[in-house]
Formats: C-alpha cells, sequence, structure tokens
C-alpha cells in the first residue's frame, strides 16, 4: 500500500470501531425524536450500516482473525449477525407508526450493543495483538469492499440521511451549500 495512502487508511480495528461509535451515535439520535419520517430515516441508515459492518467482517475481518486465533467471541459472532439480519427484516416490513416498530428496533440496538461489547473487549485487542501488522492491509481491503457495497446504494443513503435529518439543519446545510457555491464562484471569475 502507498504509504500516503496508508496515512489515510484507517486499519481494520480503527474502522470497526469508528463503524460502532456512529451506529451508537445514531441509536441515540431515534430515541431523542417521535417523528415517523426521521424515525424512518434513521432505521434506514442503521440498517444499511450495520448490514455492511457485518458483510466486512464476515468476507474479510473474521476469517483473518480466525487464521490465528480460535476465540469463542468468533464462533458466537455469525449467530449475532443472523439475528441482526432477521430483526433488520422485521423493520423494514414495517412502518415507523407499527406498534411494534419501536420494540423492534430497542431489541436490535440491545442486540447489537452487546456484539459491540463482545468485539471491542475480546477480539479487537485479539486481532490488535496477534494481527498487528496485517491491520492497515485489512482496513484497506475493507474500505475499497464497503465502497463496492455502498456504491449502487448512495440515492438510498441521501434520502435516509434528509429524512433523519431535523429540518433547521437541512436549512442551515442547504445556507452553506448554497454560500459555498456563489464564494466559489466569485473566486473562479478572479
Amino acid at each position: 500500500m502507498n504509504p500516503i495512502t496508508s496515512a489515510f487508511m484507517p486499519n481494520a480495528t480503527n474502522m470497526i470501531r469508528l463503524d460502532h461509535t456512529h451506529t451508537m451515535a445514531t441509536f441515540h439520535q431515534y430515541k431523542s425524536t417521535s417523528k415517523p419520517q426521521v424515525k424512518r430515516g434513521l432505521v434506514n441508515t442503521v440498517c444499511l450500516a450495520l448490514e455492511v459492518h457485518a458483510q466486512l467482517e464476515e468476507e474479510i475481518f473474521y476469517p483473518a482473525v480466525r487464521e490465528v486465533s480460535d476465540i469463542e467471541a468468533i464462533r458466537k459472532a455469525l449467530p449475532e449477525h443472523a439475528e441482526m439480519k432477521r430483526l433488520i427484516a422485521l423493520l423494514r416490513d414495517m412502518e415507523p407508526e407499527d406498534a411494534r416498530y419501536d420494540d423492534t428496533f430497542m431489541e436490535l440496538m440491545r442486540d447489537v450493543m452487546h456484539h459491540v461489547a463482545d468485539e471491542e473487549t475480546l477480539i479487537l485487542p485479539e486481532a490488535e495483538r496477534l494481527l498487528q501488522d496485517q491491520l492497515g492491509e485489512l482496513g484497506a481491503r475493507m474500505m475499497k469492499r464497503r465502497l463496492e457495497l455502498v456504491a449502487p446504494r448512495t440515492a438510498d443513503i441521501a434520502v435516509n440521511m434528509a429524512r433523519a435529518m431535523p429540518a433547521p439543519s437541512i436549512a442551515m446545510l442547504a445556507g452553506a451549500t448554497m454560500a459555498g457555491v456563489l464564494l466559489g464562484r466569485r473566486l473562479m471569475r478572479h
């Protein structure tokens, strides 16, 4: 890997931790809203992020860890991913107004929090101990695969982000974008 590129590329364990942080922040955002449209946007955002995260772990990260360790937490992770996918499918078939929507999302949240705790206290330290020299390369492979998985879904991601964003934030973002465009035009003329 190019040294310049590697300076900007998170290693595999840092990438996993960043995903965990993003998911937890979105969960907390969900708890603070009652608007169905915002809930739908947040749930769709979390569901896609979890699906991509799980696929990266299953295809790239877990096999690498399994090659050097027989840690029990890895054996538990795949059934946990399967349960997470089951809950995601249920959420996708529901509307935010459905009586079970909040409960199903909270069940997903509890399962993910348990899974994250195991990964961050058991799996990631084991990987950092045993795969120290490979974490950068694994991170690069995971980033490349992430882009492949997310690219076809960019429109969905944009719609969900817009749904999840409060109206004042959208207005502020639109205003900042317009100001940037106008400033850019002015600078281009001079």
